[in-house]
């Protein structure tokens, strides 16, 4: 008998199990899938609400195989604002993929790695930072420069503290504007790439993985040229309007690329030179 396909278009039963407030408008949900779950770091899924419609996440709980799967998620849209303000302890929805290549960790191994993220990109960075953390005598160093709007728009905040700790790894946080309190760095996330601000990454021996807002991946990028990288280092988390995870809908093109199926983490080089490669 021929082997049996599953079906990619057919979402998994996934339960809530768990809902995290990270900020006032992003909620982890952790949920039991029906059966274990395998996804690299920087691969998507298609969150499916029943009813309402299903939109595209980056997992950011830990890769490999499992019975649990965490999607964080920022309040933005007509799906978001449902999962926000309907979805229970205890609902099941559905999940299909995953999808796309993921991050190229094997090809950053013997490098440092500089991680930047800003606002709820933070959340695909951190599957790549548990596949880092887990590999880390793989990797020169872990470099993690994260900014948000204020303090209170910071996702993951109760486990900064340990990835700081973690052994050839350092973590600096920004925030765009003063706000009362708060003694560290202001300025948009790219101020944390100054070497003023203490800036030490060979740009000579690193890769750079980044996450977030559109208009952020843009200045980011333009940053990072403007200090020394290649475009061949720079790896972009893109997630434009990935609707069927598998290039048919031709709505996530950048130039000949799609992110849905050649991304989401797209290489720099190979895209910089497409009108549309940042909107």
């Amino acid at each position: 008998m021929p082997e049996k396909v599953e079906n990619i278009y057919y979402p998994l039963p996934a339960k809530v199990t768990e809902i995290i407030d990270e900020t006032p408008t992003i909620k982890t949900y952790r949920f039991e899938m029906e059966k274990p779950f395998t996804f690299r770091a920087g691969q998507f899924v298609q969150l499916t609400v029943p009813g309402i419609g299903e939109a595209p996440f980056t997992p950011s709980s830990k890769p490999g195989t499992s019975p649990e799967l965490e999607i964080t998620i920022l309040k933005t849209g007509r799906v978001t604002d449902y999962l926000h303000e309907k979805v229970k302890v205890g609902d099941t929805l559905g999940i299909r993929g995953p999808f796309g290549k993921g991050y190229p960790l094997e090809k950053m191994k013997g490098h440092e790695v500089l991680v930047v993220g800003g606002g709820v990109g933070l959340a695909p960075l951190r599957s790549c930072l548990y596949s880092l953390f887990e590999n880390i005598d793989d990797y020169k160093r872990v470099s993690i420069k994260y900014g948000a709007r204020t303090p209170k728009d910071l996702v993951f905040t109760y486990q900064h503290e340990d990835w700081a700790k973690m052994p050839k790894t350092d973590l600096k946080l920004t925030i765009d504007n003063p706000y009362p309190g708060w003694s560290g760095t202001v300025g948009v996330v790219t101020v944390l790439l100054d070497r003023e601000n203490g800036f030490d990454v060979d740009v000579n021996d690193a890769y750079v993985v980044s996450c977030g807002p559109e208009i952020m991946l843009k200045f980011v990028t333009y940053k990072l040229l403007d200090i020394g990288f290649k475009p061949e280092q720079i790896y972009l988390s893109m997630n434009r309007r990935m609707s069927c995870g598998v290039g048919m809908c031709h709505r996530c093109n950048v130039g000949p690329y799609y992110l849905c199926k050649d991304g989401p983490d797209m290489c720099y080089a190979k895209i910089k030179d497409y009108p549309n490669v940042f909107g």
